[in-house]
């Protein structure tokens, strides 16, 4: 078995999500997921088929994401993980209804942050094993820091 770091492409001034689902209908259910709950939000899609034809599958309404979600698909190459690019919104509006969806089995990731998939690959097929998110720590936050948070939170409308 080989293990490899491979790392996606985020998209400018948006988000990504990689995940884990079981179904080919995985591509249409996030469709409706996302566009039910944000209709506003710009993105794109991709699932990495495991059985039959494995092909990557992809929608989205937006087509530069789409173009990259299939981009970061492709990179990574693991059976029935999927890739949602997206702009116009954050993950947190959509991660309980893209957990909601009956075929995801989980996520791995939900950022804006450089991130890294870890594969490995054996002679039957790829799989993640996780990811790496961002930077490790610097620090821990003090007075100074609890303010800034506080103030930003306020600042984008996810506290009052």
């Amino acid at each position: 078995m080989e293990l490899k770091s491979v790392r996606l492409s985020i998209p400018e001034d948006g988000n990504i999500i990689v995940g884990q689902s079981h179904f080919i209908k995985t591509v249409e259910d996030l469709y409706e997921a996302i566009v039910n709950t944000v209709p506003q939000m710009k993105f794109g899609i991709a699932f990495c088929e495991a059985s039959g034809a494995c092909l990557i599958r992809a929608d989205g309404n937006d087509d530069a994401l789409k173009a990259l979600a299939i981009q970061n698909a492709q990179a990574v190459a693991a059976g029935h993980t999927f890739v949602i690019c997206m702009r116009e919104g954050y993950p947190i509006n959509l991660l309980s209804r893209i957990k909601d969806v009956p075929e995801v089995v989980g996520l791995f990731c939900a950022t804006a942050n450089p991130v890294e998939v870890i594969v490995a690959e054996s002679e039957q097929g790829r799989g993640v094993l996780g990811v790496i998110d961002g930077e490790k720590p610097k620090g821990v936050e003090g007075p100074d820091d609890i303010e800034w948070r506080h103030g930003l939170l306020r600042k984008i409308g996810y506290k009052r």
